[in-house]
Formats: structure tokens, C-alpha cells, sequence
């Protein structure tokens, strides 16, 4: 195990003084708000306070509504050139800010630089296409019954959207829900995460400087309950989209039920591996490892139970382990960290509870299992193989660099085992077997496979899940389609 540079070393680099304090953004206005705060961001590698959090009062989130109201009878009639034009435009200041906001994120999440770089490349790409899916969201013509007649479907937008996100992807998550509800003619009012507020307001500002209308986008801050309570129980709220949590989930859905709002709910994974005996051992390994350490493996799609086939088993444990153990863990702005720090104190505290308790209940420690220095989240990218179904990380989302590995005999085994719990957001498989592949695809009870690959969320393609993990897509042409009710037009001559 390597770690990278001394904390503080490079504490100079990390000061509050760089980063913003956090506004609120209502009807085209910056406010702190008018109700305190609701939290302070962290600098994850070195427990420094960065900001305090406003806190929406009830006449903030009221202002946010009514602006996002009176926007929609303007931006749903603004044509799909001119909505594409500015989300084209917000994506070329995302660009050319790029090395600024991507430091403000590793600074409030933890994340390597290099991570979040890619990341705001990633927030630029999806403002484009949906730019591009602005011009493609058609209607169509039905053959008519009697002569002289029209029968048509127009898509409309829904209206007015509610949307929440979490702290683990704090500039794609929200660019997706922003810039696909604003390419389908919908307002939105957004709640970050009040852990990580500068990602967000970053995509706020370059949307307001490539020319959106004034309450188009509002973004507010506060504690979740209230805010999720206040907005969704307004009538001017009609569709809610939400990433976190399993619970939380539920929570907001029956909120959502109360006045009929649909919902787009991406919730919980729990990503099962299957690594069969005919795989590419060194690429499965690579990969892996890449899959596994990504954003310190708070990753909603990461995969955590490596479920083995016997003829490899044990070279795979004891290669993958002697990789983890090689990454180089360490504040997210020195360019030789791999993987940076946990984004909070919880999600540390929670990774070394699961590492205790698989251990105690007869897991083998293979690598990693303790924290990186005296401040800060870090954690070393562990795994344990031979771990019982019955401890906690094979049941609950470990949200870290945790890896678990058991073996199976027979794919009819192994997708037994990937199968076995209620998550169901993304399942792999490493084999070089076109027929093993087949399977694996169909039988997998997830809403995205990746074959020799973890990359099963990209823009141009439908992202969600079943079962625990939520239902509804973003990405693709069906992300926009979930923004939009198919209105039917029948016109008689």
C-alpha cells in the first residue's frame, strides 16, 4: 500500500480562502437566504471548514416556486432551437471553467482532481446533448380514420420539476436532471447536497450567463425533509426526480402519490461481479481495481460483490488484492493520489463498522482495512474474501472502496447469488464467452449489465433501475421522454 504525499505538506493548497461562499439561486437572483444555516462544507482530506450553508426560509422556497411557475408559461413556449442554443452555450463556459470548478469539487468532495476534471467534461457533454435531444423530441402523425381529419400526438412538457441530488457526483447528477428537464421545456427548482454546493451553483451560473430566463433554474439549500415537503406538496411542482437513498426513495414517492406527480427515483445498488474461470484474468483485474477505487467507490453502480467461479478463484483474490493494495491514497489535489478521501466522517465510520463485522463473522482480510492518516476520511481499498451472507456489507450498500469475494460453481450459482438480494441497479460479468455473456444478460435482475466493462451509465443511453433501486430512466432518448405527456390532438375538418 502506498500513500501519497504527508496531509501536511500540501494543507496550503487546500485553504477556504478559494472557495465561494454558497448562495442560493431564485428567480434569477443570488441570495444567502433567510433562515441561518443549514451546514457547513468540509474539505474531506483535511476537516477544514470551507463554507457555511443557507438555509431556505419558507418565503425563499415559496420564491423559488413562483418563479419556477411563471418561467414555464414562457420557457415551454421558447422554441427547441432557442432552448438548445443557450444549453450549447452553458456547455462551452462549463469548458472554459473547467480547471476552476473541478478544483472546487475536490475540494468539497474528496475526489481526485483528475476525477472531478472528468467530471465537469462529462456535466459539458450532457448540456450538449440535450441540446441535441431539444431538437429530436417529436410527436408523430396517426394515419387518420375518415378523410379530412388529423390525429396527432404532441409532446408537452409536464411543467414545473423538483429535483434532488446527492454529494457523491455533485456536477453530473444535477446536470442530468437540469439540462434534460430544461431541454424538454420544464422549469426545475434543485436541492443539492448541502455537503457539496459548488458544483451545482457552477452549472447555475454558466446557465444564467448563456442567457436562461430569470427562474427557469432555481437552486436552494436547507434541511431535506423540510424543503422535500415544501415543494412537493405545492400544485406547482408536477414531476419529482430524485438520486440517494433506498429509504429515501420510498419516502418522496409517497410524498409524490399524494398529488399524483410522477417520479424518476434512482436509489440504492448493491453491483454483483460474476468472474468466470474462462476471463481475461489481467484485464478483469485492471478493471476491477479501476471500478472499485473510482470516487473512493461511492458509486451508486460500483461493484462490491465479486462473485468467483472456483477454477480462478483464488488467483483472482490474490491478484486483485495485491493491486488494491498498490493504489496510492491521498488528498484529491496531489497529483500522484489515485484515491482520494471519503466525502464525509459517515461514510468512513460506516466502511470500517462493514470491515469489522465481515471480519468477525469470518471473512479474510486480503488487503486494506484501516484509515490513512491522522486527519481527513481516507480509507485504504480493502477486500475480504470468504465473507458470510450474513454480515452486514453483503446485505447493505457498503457506499466506499469495500470489495467482498465468494465463489461459485455453476452460473446457475452465481446468478443465484447476484440475484439474491432487492437491489437491483447494475450486475457484471468478466468471461470471454459469447454464450456465458447472453445469460449473464438476461438473467441478471438489474437495470444495466456491463460485459468486461463497469461503464453501464452514459448519456446516450437509458440509466436506472428495478426492484429497491428505484424506477424510471435518465439518459437516452427515453431520459427526456420521462420530462414530457404524450398529448393527443384530434382534429376534424
Amino acid at each position: 500500500m502506498q500513500d501519497a504525499a504527508p496531509l501536511e505538506a500540501i494543507a496550503m493548497d487546500m485553504q477556504s480562502s478559494d472557495y465561494p461562499l454558497p448562495k442560493q439561486f431564485i428567480g434569477g437572483e443570488w441570495r444567502r437566504g433567510g433562515d441561518g444555516h443549514c451546514g457547513v462544507v468540509r474539505n474531506p482530506a483535511t476537516d477544514e471548514t470551507l463554507a457555511e450553508v443557507p438555509r431556505a426560509s419558507r418565503q425563499d422556497l415559496d420564491d423559488a416556486l413562483a418563479s419556477s411557475s411563471s418561467s414555464f408559461e414562457i420557457w415551454r413556449k421558447t422554441s427547441a432551437i432557442e432552448r438548445a442554443a443557450i444549453l450549447r452555450r452553458a456547455a462551452d463556459l462549463i469548458r472554459d471553467r473547467s480547471a476552476h470548478l473541478a478544483r472546487l469539487m475536490t475540494l468539497e468532495q474528496g475526489k481526485t482532481l483528475a476525477e472531478s476534471t472528468l467530471e465537469f467534461s462529462i456535466v459539458a457533454e450532457t448540456l450538449d446533448w440535450n441540446a441535441a435531444e431539444a431538437l429530436r423530441a417529436n410527436g408523430r402523425i396517426i394515419p387518420a380514420r375518415a378523410r379530412g381529419a388529423r390525429q396527432m400526438v404532441v409532446m408537452q412538457p409536464l411543467g414545473p420539476v423538483a429535483a434532488f441530488t446527492p454529494w457523491n457526483f455533485p456536477g453530473v447528477l444535477p446536470a442530468r436532471k437540469i439540462a434534460t428537464a430544461l431541454a424538454a421545456g420544464c422549469t426545475v427548482v434543485i436541492k443539492p447536497a448541502e455537503e457539496t454546493p459548488a458544483s451545482t451553483i457552477g452549472i447555475a451560473q454558466a446557465l444564467q450567463d448563456a442567457g436562461l430566463p430569470a427562474g427557469a433554474l432555481n437552486v436552494v439549500f436547507g434541511v431535506p425533509a423540510d424543503v422535500s415537503s415544501h415543494l412537493m406538496r405545492s400544485d406547482i411542482i408536477r414531476k419529482v426526480h430524485f438520486t440517494g437513498s433506498t429509504g429515501v426513495g420510498r419516502h418522496l414517492a409517497k410524498l409524490a402519490a399524494e398529488g399524483l406527480k410522477p417520479c424518476t427515483l434512482e436509489l440504492g445498488g448493491h453491483a454483483p461481479v460474476l468472474v468466470f474461470d474462462d476471463a481475461d484474468l489481467d484485464t478483469a483485474v485492471v478493471t476491477c481495481v479501476q471500478g472499485k477505487t473510482r470516487n473512493a467507490g461511492q458509486v451508486c453502480t460500483c461493484p462490491t460483490r465479486f462473485i468467483v467461479q472456483d477454477g480462478i478463484y483464488d488467483a483472482f483474490v490474490q491478484r486483485y488484492g495485491e493491486a488494491l493494495d498498490r493504489v496510492i491514497v491521498g488528498p484529491g489535489l496531489d497529483s500522484a493520489s489515485q484515491m482520494g478521501a471519503l466525502a464525509n466522517h459517515r461514510r468512513r465510520d460506516a466502511v470500517e463498522a462493514m470491515v469489522s463485522d465481515a471480519i468477525d463473522q469470518g471473512g479474510r482480510l486480503v488487503a486494506g482495512g484501516d484509515r490513512v492518516g491522522s486527519r481527513g476520511t481516507f480509507w485504504r481499498p480493502t477486500l475480504i474474501a470468504g465473507v458470510s451472507h450474513s454480515a452486514q456489507a453483503m446485505n447493505v450498500e457498503p457506499f466506499g472502496p469495500l470489495a467482498l469475494a465468494t465463489r461459485f460453481s455453476t452460473i446457475d450459482d452465481g446468478l443465484a447469488e447476484a440475484n439474491r438480494l432487492s437491489y437491483g441497479l447494475a450486475g457484471y460479468a468478466f468471461t470471454r464467452s459469447a454464450a456465458t455473456a447472453v445469460t449473464v444478460a438476461d438473467e441478471l435482475q438489474v437495470g444495466g449489465v456491463g460485459i468486461n466493462t463497469f461503464a453501464v451509465s452514459q448519456i446516450e443511453a437509458p440509466f436506472g433501475g428495478v426492484k429497491d433501486s428505484g424506477y424510471g430512466v435518465e439518459g437516452g432518448h427515453e431520459g427526456i421522454e420521462a420530462f414530457m405527456h404524450p398529448r393527443y390532438v384530434h382534429h376534424v375538418t
